[in-house]
């Protein structure tokens, strides 16, 4: 008596399995014991699916050796918040003005509300989350960041008060080190404390590329809302030297908030990463597939 078509298509469906398992195991012994920071954020952050997904890819590179750090933004969130609040926060240059009153929204809503459900989510996956923002531990050491324009009439630079926005001024990562030899998978909200003790509000890609440099990661995987890094027809360029990334910055190749990002990338490198990639978070497993697969789905980025 021969197999039912159902029974036949099970089989093919788990020989399919078995084969993209097989083929994955050299790409996990290559990053076996290895740090990776991962930075979450975006349209993945706002979707139930992809963020149950996320949490599960998480666990699976923590069970299979790997080192995960997850550094998490919250932008959207922190909007919502100070609407409902009646806060409002006026731009300087296009950027957002940050008092004592809006720091303290912003502390609130990363380190507690995003965080803890970015925890949750991980242990409920079968994972052991704990939770940090960059106060903890000295963990991230913050200063006032300092912006310049320069005026098109006088040609005379001015800075730009932000308020308590800043920018990682040392990385202390000592907590951190405790956790790569336990079973704990950390998750950082993005907000460090100056010398005087006041809290900034430190951009999430920023704070990722600072830690990644300093835990000496193997890869910094920025998860972002476009395919990564397009050239001038559309399509991805799946890797770039740090050379390049100048050369398609002066020609108009990268433009706009994605200079930014590969900026954080070649600091990245510059200071001891072995690659950055920027990768669409919106991609069901966008981790696993860059990580485990041969050519993976984002734009590499590495030192010349």
């Amino acid at each position: 008596m021969s197999d039912s078509p159902d029974i036949l298509h099970d089989r093919s469906s788990w020989l399919e399995r078995a084969k993209t398992l097989s083929e994955a195991l050299p790409f996990m012994r290559q990053f076996s014991d290895e740090t990776l920071v991962i930075k979450f954020g975006g349209h993945a952050m706002e979707s139930d699916d992809l963020f149950r997904l996320f949490a599960r890819d998480i666990v699976l590179l923590k069970q299979v050796g790997i080192n995960p750090v997850v550094v998490h933004g919250g932008g959207p969130q922190i909007d919502q918040m100070l609407k409902r609040l009646d806060i409002n926060t006026p731009r300087v240059d296009g950027l957002r003005f940050t008092d004592e009153a809006t720091v303290e929204v912003v502390e609130m809503i990363l380190s507690g509300k995003i965080n803890k459900q970015i925890v949750s989510a991980i242990n409920e996956a079968g994972g052991f989350a704990v939770g940090l923002s960059g106060k903890d531990g000295h963990l991230i050491r913050a200063r006032k960041l300092r912006r310049t324009k320069k005026d098109p009439d006088s040609n005379i630079e001015r800075v730009l008060d932000l308020g308590f926005v800043g920018e990682p001024a040392e990385i202390t990562p000592h907590i951190l080190d405790f956790f790569r030899e336990s079973d704990v998978i950390p998750v950082i909200a993005p907000v460090g404390m100056g010398g005087a003790g006041e809290t900034f509000n430190i951009n999430a890609d920023t704070a990722a590329g600072a830690v990644a440099g300093a835990t000496g990661a193997r890869r910094l995987l920025m998860l972002t809302d476009v395919a990564g890094v397009l050239d001038k027809a559309g399509n991805l360029i799946p890797e770039m030297t740090a050379s390049q990334v100048k050369g398609y910055i002066e020609d108009g190749t990268i433009s706009g908030g994605m200079i930014p990002k590969v900026e954080t990338c070649l600091d990245a490198v510059a200071n001891g990463v072995d690659a950055a990639v920027i990768l669409d978070g919106r991609v069901p497993h966008a981790l696993l597939l860059e990580l485990f697969t041969p050519h993976g789905v984002g734009t590499l980025i590495k030192a010349d």
